[in-house]
């Protein structure tokens, strides 16, 4: 094998360009599977601005998949802002939100030339939004989670409705359940007798404290009667979530009552009692910040009465489980390549499961299983966000999960650090690669160690990532969500920087070339740490918080009380707003922002800009017509990747960038 080329940390050529990553973005968002068993997904396409497609699998093995959705359409909803649950396949029929005007349409998916019909009115323009629906095949209409902010976008009412199926006109949704701020999995039992659905109010998360309700629906299809299951009892905090029926009408759902981790329980109708099917120190569910999230289903089985496939998340790893609910119920592990597990959907003899493993991009899998259940007889990978990627598995950098200490004694914190990996190149002697660490955004959320090409892009330049789970993170149960209440930047903060000094004290890094970015919530942590601390030498934040009165103010009503929760009360954010400690910043910056981002607005990023660019400290912005919260167009992505890495090269990297970049213009340094 020829020798390695001696060249600088950061200089280093690789095949896995911007391009590369930009394209292979795309994102799930869910699987189905039609009346005749065969899969469909909803994919996410950069290279046509971001537009969400559903797609049928292959007719036949090697085949080409079909898009479902005509290229007028793109299936998306804005309930909420951050969506989820944009669509609902019952049989051959698929009902869906379409993202320009928000209404609810039918198609057939055998006759893909019929195009889709209204089910909702058209109210002149994107003001209404539903998501997260069901079919009730007993009164013919289709219930679902409405928004509607056709009096006020700050402030919406949520509700259940059902939309009548069998008319000629589109009429007006009829109210069915509606007095609390937030619903979701409005869930009917096989008979439609029974409605099952979570509920929250301000100033609660969903997952700091929310309730599960069962109506029962009279012959007229009115709820005339409702219980609530789980939640209403003031001694015991919990948050259930993912209420489901199985197939002979029992009522399971996940909370984390008790042990403070999301456990799989059953509601006992006769008693109104609650049990757990099964209980272990590990998460069987996600923060519910979109929509139709389903962590388990059930199986059928010929022997068994109740076999529930499950994913769990333990320790920063995923697995993916079949628990017996039968007698003491069992957990069998399934043996399969995914370390990360999102959904699961059920097919024919198989589970279609959406994961991913630091060598797997997030993918969808189908997992064939033996006759009793037990086994994974076969493992398929059907969809993948980035087939191409493996054609660089030699410049692939895998995560090693690291547990560092933080400031507070006896408490540690999580994170996966990704060294520097090219098989062409090493370094000099003696030298340590810069580090850019991540911030996930949230704050209420997991960064998971995946294979991801936007990371691999900076590891086989060499550079070491590290993508942290700082205190306040889902995936280590509620103790550990919890760190951040009241606390939100300070112990985030602290945290990053405790993991840039450990890698540093490791002698895995150059502690002169720390470098820090983050998007949303990340964003603001960036910008605090460079505020605040001074462990970091630049940074990048993506559509980033950088006043926290502000974004109490203006950002929508999911999160219109998260501040708050995280952060205080106006003494206490108006002393964490980076914005107001300008004098504190003395490295340089770059910001990135969508102009049409409802959630963090676009004043944020100029306001902080504008205060640097007075203050001398070198810093740049770049703001992209038609982008939210989120970059969702591939030539953004692109942008944003390439002029972040030029950005640090040129500030404090010492090294040139391989690549053919030509940077944008740096206020108080060009």
């Amino acid at each position: 094998m020829a020798s390695s080329i001696t060249a600088p940390y950061g200089s280093w050529k690789s095949p896995i360009t911007s391009d590369i990553v930009s394209g292979a973005t795309k994102t799930l968002g869910g699987t189905a599977v039609d009346g005749r068993g065969r899969l469909i997904w909803l994919e996410s396409r950069p290279t046509e601005s971001g537009r969400v497609v559903l797609v049928l699998e292959p007719e036949n093995p090697g085949g080409d998949p079909v898009d479902i959705t005509p290229t007028e359409f793109g299936v998306r909803t804005l309930a909420q802002e951050y969506g989820g649950g944009a669509f609902t396949v019952s049989g051959d029929v698929v009902f869906f939100a379409n993202y320009n005007d928000q209404r609810l349409y039918k198609q057939s998916i055998t006759s893909l030339d019929v195009p889709p019909t209204p089910l909702t009115l058209d109210y002149g323009g994107p003001v209404v939004s539903f998501a997260d629906g069901i079919l009730d095949a007993r009164f013919n209409r289709f219930i679902s989670i409405r928004e509607d902010r056709r009096e006020s976008s700050l402030n919406p009412p949520t509700t259940i409705v059902s939309i009548a199926l069998g008319s000629k006109d589109v009429q007006e949704p009829e109210v069915l359940v509606g007095g609390s701020d937030f619903y979701a999995f409005p869930r009917l039992d096989p008979k439609s007798e029974r409605i099952a659905w979570m509920q929250w109010s301000h100033p609660n998360m969903p997952w700091d404290k929310s309730e599960l309700w069962v109506g029962y629906i009279s012959e007229n299809g009115e709820i005339d009667k409702r219980v609530c299951v789980a939640g209403h009892d003031p001694s015991l905090v919990e948050s259930p979530t993912e209420p489901k029926w199985s197939p002979d009408g029992e009522l399971f759902f996940i909370t984390d009552r008790g042990n403070g981790f999301w456990n799989l329980h059953k509601w006992i109708e006769s008693e109104n009692k609650v049990l757990p099917v099964y209980s272990l120190d590990a998460e069987f569910a996600r923060p519910l910040w979109i929509f139709g999230m389903n962590s388990y289903e059930f199986v059928q089985s010929h022997k068994q009465k109740n076999l529930i496939a499950c994913s769990y998340r333990q320790q920063g790893k995923s697995y993916l489980g079949i628990i017996d609910d039968r007698q003491g119920s069992k957990l069998t592990v399934l043996d399969i390549p995914f370390t990360d597990i999102d959904n699961i959907t059920s097919g024919n003899d198989c589970l279609y499961v959406e994961g991913a493993s630091a060598v797997h991009p997030s993918s969808v899998a189908k997992v064939t299983l033996d006759d009793d259940k037990s086994k994974a007889v076969d493992f398929n990978i059907i969809w993948s966000s980035s087939p191409d990627s493996l054609k660089y598995s030699s410049y692939i950098s895998k995560p090693e999960l690291i547990e560092f200490p933080t400031e507070v004694p006896g408490q540690n914190a999580y994170a996966y650090f990704y060294p520097p990996s090219n098989p062409i190149y090493q370094a000099g002697q003696g030298e340590k690669p810069p580090l850019l660490l991540k911030s996930h955004g949230g704050p209420t959320a997991e960064t998971r160690g995946i294979l991801n090409l936007s990371i691999q892009y900076w590891t086989s330049r060499g550079w070491a990532f590290v993508d942290v789970n700082y205190g306040g993170s889902t995936g280590y149960g509620r103790e550990y969500r919890e760190r951040l209440l009241g606390r939100w930047g300070i112990v985030d903060v602290n945290d990053c920087c405790s993991c840039a000094k450990y890698l540093v004290d490791s002698g895995k890094v150059d502690g002169e070339r720390l470098c820090i970015t983050g998007g949303s919530a990340g964003g603001y942590t960036t910008l605090a740490a460079l505020a605040f601390k001074e462990t970091f030498k630049a940074g990048a934040s993506l559509y980033g918080v950088a006043d926290l009165s502000l974004l109490s103010a203006e950002t929508h009503k999911f999160e219109s009380h998260y501040i708050n929760n995280l952060a205080g009360g106006e003494k206490v954010c108006s002393e964490r707003s980076p914005i107001n400690h300008v004098d504190k910043f003395s490295c340089p910056i770059i910001l990135f922002q969508g102009l049409e981002d409802k959630v963090v607005p676009p004043e944020q990023a100029r306001k902080i800009y504008q205060a640097l660019k007075e203050k001398g400290v070198p810093v740049a912005l770049v703001e992209y017509e038609g982008e939210q919260h989120g970059f969702r167009k591939a030539e953004n992505i692109k942008f944003t990747l390439e002029q972040s890495m030029v950005f640090f090269a040129r500030l404090i990297g010492n090294f040139n960038v391989a690549d053919d970049i030509t940077p944008i213009k740096l206020d108080n340094f060009d």
